[in-house]
């Protein structure tokens, strides 16, 4: 199967099972004998149109005599594919993007998709949003719905806005953690080296590096540096998270909500090993996968338990720092998902009880005098800024608190939004509360 009819019956998948972006393309590139040039042109595509499906559908219905609901899935798929090679693929001709459109075509619609695509092209491909409004417009060039630009702008402001929706496209940055327990920066760095990857110590975080080169055949869990437990995989914006937590050694931390384990890996590096960090998780399977991580790792003061965050569990001790990673819209990572961004409203609207209702029961296994930590991967005040106001008011025992971050791109308030565009990783929201003493 070439690299365009694989993307094409993956994008009729997601059209019509709503499957995970990135689980259905990883599957079908390793049933795929592809070189190394074809996957990567297998992935642009596939992640670029899904990126882009509103803008592209905006130029199909600018163009189709048929209504946008009556094309099958397969054609508007075509559609998008040829649109999206035409408006943002400069290494593709026009005339190869037209003939493999077409080539790929239902018999019937043949001339219809040659037809679409070479009118864009005498159009000197151009997308008009001039009859629109400002937020309609950025929603058609940016291919984010409007409620969310809507809510960006009122929370964030406009310039901020544009600069979420520019950051929003192309593969995210992919970020290592080093584990201090069994290497250090510098010998990380050389290790990867030896293996053909080249990484970079990132700015923001000393022990985080970003991998700016990696084999195209070969994956970060396939090295021996993996293997050997010198690092994990964690976006920088978890741990600049981590950052915020400090804990101290021979502490009790408790993580909530720490499938599939990041966070918990670095807590546990910053403890040096010491004291005593339970990290739950609803779902015995992922904590599975959670202890063999801290096994490869080496980290020994990490247990796990299986348990409901949402409900109060008194066979839990009370612990000096409690985090809670709560499950949420996911706003902050569309660029590794970019279907995320498409979920109706409706989809959202029972997560901030479900956030309260962790929160609430996280603040009960806090002691006397200690923290807990509230994050989110999303850019959603409702989610976030709103949630913790709600919680303070709730709550009067607790206090929001300022952790110094020391880093100039980053205000230092009680409850942080990590932009994408300002620390290079994730969308991501923290609070940090303390219990009375």
């Amino acid at each position: 199967m070439t690299p365009r009819l694989t993307v094409l019956s993956l994008l009729e998948r997601m059209d019509e099972s709503g499957s995970y972006s990135n689980i259905i393309l990883d599957n079908a590139l390793s049933r795929q004998k592809f070189d190394a040039r074809d996957r990567a042109f297998a992935t642009a595509i596939f992640y670029g149109v899904l990126e882009r499906r509103m803008t592209l559908d905006y130029l199909i219905r600018h163009y189709s005599k048929i209504e946008f609901d009556e094309l099958d899935i397969k054609t508007r798929a075509i559609l998008r594919m040829g649109l999206y090679q035409l408006l943002y693929m400069d290494s593709v001709p026009d005339s190869a993007a037209v003939f493999e459109s077409v080539s790929i075509s239902h018999e019937n619609s043949t001339g219809f998709v040659n037809a679409i695509l070479r009118n864009f092209i005498r159009d000197e491909k151009n997308i008009d949003t001039s009859q629109l409004d400002e937020q309609a417009a950025l929603s058609i060039n940016y291919s984010c719905p409007k409620w969310i630009v809507k809510r960006w702008i009122k929370a964030y402001g406009l310039p901020t806005t544009v600069k979420i929706l520019e950051a929003s496209f192309g593969r995210p940055p992919l970020y290592i953690k080093v584990n201090q327990q069994k290497t250090n920066t510098e010998k990380l760095i050389s290790q990867l080296k030896s293996e053909g990857i080249d990484a970079v110590r990132n700015d923001l975080v000393s022990d985080c590096l970003e991998i700016s080169r990696l084999k195209a055949e070969k994956s970060l869990e396939e090295t021996n540096a993996f293997r050997k437990g010198l690092f994990h995989v964690q976006d920088i914006s978890s741990q600049l998270c981590c950052k915020l937590i400090r804990p101290t050694f021979h502490e009790t931390i408790l993580d909530l909500c720490a499938a599939p384990g990041g966070k918990t890996f670095t807590v546990s590096q910053y403890m040096n090993n010491t004291g005593k960090l339970v990290a739950c998780d609803l779902y015995g399977g992922k904590l599975s996968l959670l202890e063999a991580g801290a096994k490869r790792l080496g980290l020994e003061n990490i247990e796990v338990c299986q348990n409901d965050a949402t409900v109060y569990n008194p066979t839990l001790e009370l612990a000096d720092r409690v985090l809670c990673d709560v499950p949420c819209s996911g706003l902050g990572v569309i660029r590794r998902k970019p279907e995320i961004k498409y979920k109706p409203l409706d989809s959202h609207k029972g997560l901030p009880e479900l956030q309260k209702t962790i929160l609430n029961t996280a603040a009960k296994y806090v002691k006397p005098g200690g923290s807990l930590y509230y994050s989110t991967c999303t850019l959603n005040p409702d989610e976030n800024e709103q949630v913790a106001e709600n919680f303070i008011a709730a709550n009067p025992e607790f206090s929001s608190v300022i952790i110094p971050l020391g880093i100039k791109s980053i205000d230092d308030t009680s409850g942080r939004n990590f932009f994408p565009h300002v620390v290079g990783g994730d969308g991501f929201f923290v609070n940090t509360f303390r219990r009375g003493g």
